[in-house]
């Protein structure tokens, strides 16, 4: 039978979705949980010298930190930390001496593949199990694949890793991969593999590597509830269970699924994590998941628009996240495009020495409709919708700068759109410059109410009044006057839309008149000038 060991890593990986703040109370729970679920390893965070110590962060500055959240009695278990290269001095590592962990697990990219080779030959010499991670497996060739496993055998660590750090590996690379390590490793290195489930196969391949026969001792990594950044993790609660059937394995599962109820489905809720298209694309590019965090965040581009920025990308920059980087590519891909300015005098010359009603598609818009139709009647206004047609009251121009919305949009309706850039289109009334809208705060700078406004203010417009431009709540059925146009995203995203939208307007509010028609829900303008 095979030596089969699991690796949980939820307070280590799944901390990408809450920024390691387990809590100490909570990161007790759940080491005590996973050993009494019988989990042979298990990983407490990250030993790190880039952040101050936090005792409810599962970032660790010392190993004796660690301390704090493993259990008095081990039960012969192994608890162990990942250490990123590049981001722990050495020379502060105790000797082992038993207190804390037992091992450190390295990760790092195919570049600075020989100074980590050393610093874990370093690990080890202070009496450390140590844990050799190589980022990205597939992002290696077979012969420098063969060539790390040599040089990784001339100081025998305790185990050396697959990685499937972007979750495309399929069965076939696994086996592969596998073969190459098993042939080649010394016999006494224990073999891991650590995958994410961009693809949905961190189970399947799994279950396929346990099928392998082989003397080797291996270790799968996992993390309860799949918790972790993106599309998540191998389930631990799933994957012991199949163990238990499938392979003679005695895990408790009871202790799983009772740290879900009672600790992880909270996090679950504040900021989701699985399977989703963008984390796909991601995946088949071979590229860093934080990429697709990036553009999905934007809610702005089609899986399509996703899929062409990920094409622009060099191969050298896929590995590492750098989000300046991925900035650039998506302003660089949203301004392609043209321009159409065949009625932008005519525009002006409508707009002079008139007011402007702008119509978000925000809850108020509905809730008061009636007001916002007394107030384009009783004032001799322009009136421009944002990114949609208005039930309520036909617009004179739709504003639109995101092509999920134009595409909705009727043959009649878009005769009426002031599109930018990004959109490609020859129906259109006007087309102008998308980077000429944009402003400086990260959150809201393509925001397409903000756009409408510095669009309106190039025209010379002195005075806009608001309406349907709510801002954000929690709920997404709070947001929209549709229910069709409801999104969902992370809390965080939208707090930061919120407080960046305030601050937008509010400097807007010094260079233009700018009143509202309906409150806005979830942005606090001081001061906002709401109309009787």
């Amino acid at each position: 039978m095979n030596k089969i060991h699991v690796l949980d890593c939820t307070l280590r990986d799944g901390g990408y979705c809450n920024e390691w703040a387990f809590g100490l109370e909570n990161a007790r729970k759940i080491t005590y949980g996973l050993l009494e679920a019988g989990i042979d390893i298990i990983e407490c965070g990250f030993i790190t010298n880039r952040t101050a110590y936090n005792p409810d962060v599962t970032k660790f500055t010392t190993v004796e930190e660690t301390a704090r959240v493993i259990p008095d009695n081990r039960e012969g278990k192994i608890f162990v930390a990942m250490m990123n290269y590049g981001e722990y001095d050495i020379d502060d590592l105790p000797p082992y001496d038993g207190s804390s962990i037992d091992g450190i697990r390295v990760a790092f990219h195919k570049k600075n593949l020989k100074e980590s080779l050393e610093l874990c030959r370093k690990i080890k010499e202070k009496g450390y199990l140590v844990f050799v991670q190589a980022m990205v497996s597939l992002s290696y060739t077979d012969q420098e694949f063969l060539d790390l496993i040599r040089a990784v055998n001339e100081f025998e660590p305790y185990a050396f890793y697959i990685v499937d750090s972007f979750g495309m590996m399929k069965g076939k690379d696994l086996t592969r991969f596998f073969y190459m390590v098993e042939h080649n490793l010394k016999e006494d290195i224990w073999i891991g593999f650590h995958s994410h489930n961009n693809m949905q196969l961190a189970y399947s391949n799994a279950q396929e590597l346990t099928a392998i026969q082989t003397n080797r001792n291996l270790i799968i990594d996992s993390s309860v509830f799949g918790m972790g950044r993106g599309a998540g993790n191998l389930n631990t609660e799933l994957f012991v269970d199949y163990l238990n059937e499938n392979v003679g394995k005695n895990y408790q599962l009871k202790p799983l699924l009772a740290l879900i109820d009672e600790i992880l489905n909270e996090f679950y809720q504040r900021n989701y994590w699985g399977y989703s298209l963008p984390n796909y694309i991601s995946a088949i590019h071979n590229a860093h998941p934080n990429y697709a965090g990036y553009l999905d965040d934007k809610k702005t581009l089609t899986i399509e628009g996703m899929n062409d920025i990920f094409g622009m990308m060099d191969e050298e920059k896929k590995v590492s996240y750098d989000k300046a980087y991925i900035e650039g590519l998506y302003l660089q891909y949203m301004e392609k495009g043209k321009t159409q300015e065949e009625h932008a005098a005519e525009l002006k010359e409508r707009l002079k020495d008139r007011k402007v009603l702008l119509i978000g598609p925000g809850k108020s818009s509905v809730e008061e409709k009636d007001r916002i139709a007394d107030f384009a009647a009783r004032n001799d206004v322009v009136v421009f919708t944002v990114n949609y047609d208005y039930d309520c009251l036909k617009s004179d121009f739709i504003f639109t700068s995101n092509l999920r919305r134009f595409r909705e949009l009727s043959e009649e309706s878009r005769a009426r759109c002031i599109a930018t850039s990004n959109i490609s289109s020859d129906d259109v009334y006007c087309q102008v410059k998308y980077r000429d809208l944009l402003n400086a705060e990260e959150a809201v700078r393509d925001n397409a109410a903000l756009m409408a406004i510095r669009f309106l203010m190039m025209q010379g417009v002195k005075e806009i009044s608001l309406a349907g431009i709510d801002g954000y709540s929690h709920d997404a059925r709070e947001n929209y006057g549709k229910d069709d146009m409801a999104f969902f995203t992370k809390n965080a995203v939208l707090d930061a839309i919120n407080e960046g939208m305030r601050k937008v307007l509010s400097e807007l509010s010094g260079e233009i008149d700018i009143k509202f028609v309906t409150t806005p829900k979830y942005v606090d303008i001081v001061p906002a000038k709401i109309l009787s």
